[in-house]
């Protein structure tokens, strides 16, 4: 699992603006959100949240990634409704998820599946992992990784 001070691998993922990698972000924060699903509640707010505070991301350096396993089209209907200005990566074949650990085996209905635990990485300009969050409660998140984001 990574802990924080781990270095990050260079990634390429597929995402609504294009292409983007973790090495071509260098010299800014990331911030890597992971969502279980588009157009449900709890990933709306969330994506609501950091929509919200985008403005503030950026005047902090900070570049807001979200993930989930839904495909490059789900996400940008997403993307559009909620008029996000940010980009969402779809990771249909689980890479990155798998990079950072947050397939977990979930409740649902009383029957047990393989979802996403709604995760939040912050990665430093240098590609270390500076704070990770984990099971994340989605009200006031954003803020929290946004204060995080301004003293890390």
């Amino acid at each position: 699992m990574l802990e924080p001070g781990s270095k990050i691998a260079d990634f390429t993922a597929e995402g609504t603006l294009g292409s983007v990698s973790l090495s071509g972000l260098s010299g800014r924060k990331v911030v890597l959100y992971f969502y279980p699903k588009d157009n449900t509640p709890g990933c709306t707010s969330e994506a609501a949240e950091f929509r919200d505070l985008h403005a503030d991301f950026e005047a902090a350096g900070v570049t807001v990634l979200g993930v989930s396993r839904d495909s490059l089209r789900s996400h940008q209907g997403f993307r559009a409704k909620l008029e996000l200005p940010f980009d969402l990566l779809a990771d249909t074949d689980e890479k990155l998820c798998a990079a950072f650990d947050v397939i977990k085996m979930k409740n649902m209905y009383g029957k047990q599946v393989r979802g996403i635990e709604r995760s939040t990485f912050l990665i430093g300009p240098n590609a270390t992992l500076l704070k990770a969050w984990r099971g994340v409660k989605v009200a006031g998140h954003a803020q929290h990784v946004l204060d995080a984001a301004r003293t890390d």
